[in-house]
């Protein structure tokens, strides 16, 4: 295998020099771009980053509640990452009396952090090419079903081989869809407590309306502290458990950036698709993100109106508000860029070329064509699966009906008193946060769009005859909402006081329709839409090579696939458009130039309203101003949530949290002039912990340097 370098398919007609700030690298093997690194201004060796014999930056990385990253800045265990990576468990101890998703929270001593409850963080202790052993035995005689068999078998031997005498996980992982093979190893820890979040006004400063935009001036940043038992190891949460010792912390640089510094963030970058066919690439853009961001709007207005009502829905509906509107504006800015950038057509453009070199390597010959056909073959049933997802399963009463069965089956085997004890946890934990008003209107708005955009065909015979009954579906959403016991906690929980049994809510509507979709779903189209899938990637692993071999005087970076990766570049602003550059940083002057009282995301605390007033800047001050964000080079993705922006000398200068919208397409492919990712100035948190929430104690934990 060739050593991993910098690859993009455009590049390969229309550039000639390769671009510093693409790729996601993989530790163990940067000693193949430091010299690159250090060029462009890096000051430490490779072994500072990824060493296994002894401490270095790594162990100062955790993956954060398997979504985004964090990184330890004290020898506490104290840990840094986003706000909106820490939002569930923010929102988890809010409450209409003590809102700490609007007024913030600070744990003014180690006896008031907030364990919680399913969080973990785990550590790569190490990485290492495993590519001989997963393929020992592999031929070119076995079937691709034997394949995969022998393939799970040896990486499973290799994971019990790492796991013997010790606590630590590890799974082997594919790269370059399956031509590469490396082992992962991690140590997890269970007992994380919530230590600090800022008020939502600054950390979601600027809501959906500015998600994905810069200029940025979101304080998305939250605090947590690792704990371990007394030998410094992970352990269950317990009053007994002590802070953790790390290997190694970040130093915080309080000096700043410039145009032009060298950034590196090193992160879990979570999914990339660099090498997709021009027919995937199409689809995405053409067909699937139009629709889907058609429904998630439909949601997102619902749950809006229904939010701006009442204070309770607001904290019930925030996390999930979010999470639905992230995507829903990242798909809006990627269809864009890929339209923008001509992607489909240069992608045709390579795969002309690469059919016509294949004539002459007969193991790639066809391999376009037949790609381009099983993807016409693909689409509608990838159609289907995206309406399936947004516009049957997004509906809360119905996904938790089909909860609920499952929880049912799987405890089948148990008392029926330890059945229904699991089942009303589970109810307790679902109601919680749900408010039918919402999942009614929005269950009307999405199925009625699922209606009129999906085939007959493709629908269930029960779901064409309930419409022939309801004829459109508010009817058919108050006839569910109104029968099913799930519609309320109160009608749920009472449906356990009978006792116990798998067929009990086999007559409630909502649980009929969760089922007659899913079971339509699950036979009709899945096993179809797997098996030609099944077929692409096969074919996607003799294309990588085809691609290595096409163009042997690049090299590669594999996709990411949430496992510790490094990207580096330069502190760099941008040109989204004709007559508009944005320079790179933000400070405290556009926040209160946004401050509005009347608007929920741009309400700023009183508190910090009154420090600007006063100009109380303090230490932070920076020409008579505090710094907020600044845009950089490096090539994220989701995952690189809450990872670390480090300086040439390894030392954190920020906290990565998006990128811009017009370069959302850098999943697929990546533009040098507007591709930017977002980051928070870690002298802006510094800021808000001592003047905003005085809370000076967790800044005498870290060590800052200049």
């Amino acid at each position: 295998m060739k050593r991993l370098l910098l690859f993009l398919i455009s590049s390969l007609f229309f550039a000639t020099t390769l671009i510093a700030d693409e790729g996601m690298w993989l530790p163990s093997l940067i000693k193949e771009r430091i010299q690159d690194m250090k060029k462009n201004g890096f000051r430490l060796s490779a072994s500072d980053i990824y060493d296994i014999n002894k401490a270095s930056i790594k162990d100062a990385i955790v993956h954060f509640g398997g979504g985004c990253t964090g990184e330890l800045i004290s020898g506490e265990g104290l840990l840094i990452t986003n706000h909106h990576c820490g939002f569930g468990q923010i929102q988890s101890h809010s409450s209409v009396e003590n809102d700490y998703l609007k007024d913030g929270f600070w744990a003014m001593s180690r006896e008031q952090e907030l364990p919680n409850k399913g969080l973990s963080v785990r550590f790569l202790v190490k990485m290492e090419d495993v590519t001989t052993q997963v393929l020992k035995g592999v031929n070119t005689g076995l079937s691709e079903t034997e394949r995969v068999a022998l393939v799970k078998e040896n990486s499973q031997i290799i994971v019990d081989e790492a796991k013997k005498g010790n606590h630590y996980d590890a799974r082997v992982e594919s790269l370059y869809y399956g031509n590469q093979y490396f082992l992962f190893v991690y140590e997890t820890f269970t007992d994380v407590r919530l230590v600090g979040a800022p008020p939502s006004s600054i950390g979601k400063f600027g809501g959906d309306t500015d998600n994905w935009m810069w200029p940025r001036h979101t304080g998305d940043f939250s605090l947590f502290r690792i704990y371990a038992d007394k030998n410094n190891k992970p352990a269950p949460y317990s009053k007994d458990n002590v802070p953790y010792k790390p290997k190694r912390f970040l130093s915080i640089s309080t000096s700043g950036v410039n145009e032009g510094d060298f950034t590196m963030v090193y992160g879990y970058p979570g999914r990339t698709q660099e090498y997709l066919h021009s027919e995937a690439v199409r689809y995405i853009s053409e067909i699937s993100n139009p629709h889907k961001i058609k429904l998630r709007t439909m949601r997102l207005n619902i749950q809006a109106d229904e939010m701006s009502k009442s204070t309770e829905v607001r904290i019930k509906y925030a996390s999930k508000n979010a999470s639905v509107a992230n995507a829903w504006k990242k798909w809006q800015g990627e269809a864009g860029g890929i339209k923008r950038l001509k992607t489909v057509e240069s992608k045709k453009e390579f795969e002309s070329k690469f059919s016509a070199w294949s004539k002459n390597h007969k193991q790639y010959v066809g391999i376009i064509d037949t790609m381009t056909l099983l993807y016409t073959k693909l689409e509608p049933l990838a159609f289907v699966t995206d309406y399936h997802a947004e516009a049957v399963n997004a509906n809360e009463i119905v996904r938790f009906a089909g909860i609920i069965q499952t929880t049912l089956l799987r405890n089948s085997k148990m008392s029926a008193n330890v059945s229904a004890a699991n089942i009303r946890s589970v109810m307790e934990g679902f109601y919680k946060d749900y408010y039918l008003p919402v999942d009614k209107r929005s269950f009307a708005a999405i199925v009625g769009e699922y209606d009129k955009n999906i085939s007959d065909k493709f629908k269930p015979e029960y779901f064409k005859e309930l419409m022939k009954l309801h004829k459109n579906t508010e009817s058919l959403a108050d006839f569910i909402f109104e029968n099913s016991v799930f519609s309320s906690k109160e009608k749920a929980l009472a449906s356990l006081e009978k006792g116990v049994s798998q067929d009990m809510y086999a007559n409630d509507p909502a649980l009929m329709f969760y089922n007659a979709f899913n079971e339509f779903y699950n036979n009709s189209i899945k096993q179809q839409y797997d098996e030609i899938n099944s077929r692409l990637t096969l074919l996607y692993r003799t294309y990588m090579r085809g691609q290595m071999e096409f163009d042997s005087e690049n090299e590669f970076y594999p996709d990411a696939n949430s496992t510790l990766r490094i990207t580096y570049g330069k502190v760099k602003g941008y040109s989204p458009s004709d007559g508009v550059y944005y320079r790179h940083f933000s400070t405290l002057e556009g926040i209160m130039e946004k401050d509005n009282p009347n608007i929920y995301d741009y309400d700023i605390p009183q508190k910090l309203r009154d420090i600007y007033k006063a100009r109380d800047f303090g230490k932070w001050s920076v020409n008579g101003t505090v710094p907020v964000c600044f845009v950089a080079t490096n090539h994220t993705s989701g995952g690189n949530s809450g990872s670390p922006v480090l300086n040439a000398e390894g030392n954190l200068i920020g906290i990565n949290f998006d990128r811009v919208w017009e370069g959302t397409m850098s999943d697929i492919v990546y533009d040098p002039d507007v591709c930017r990712n977002i980051s928070l100035d870690v002298r802006y948190v510094l800021f808000v912990v001592d003047k905003v929430a005085g809370a000076g104690h967790l800044i005498r934990e870290m060590k800052l340097v200049k």
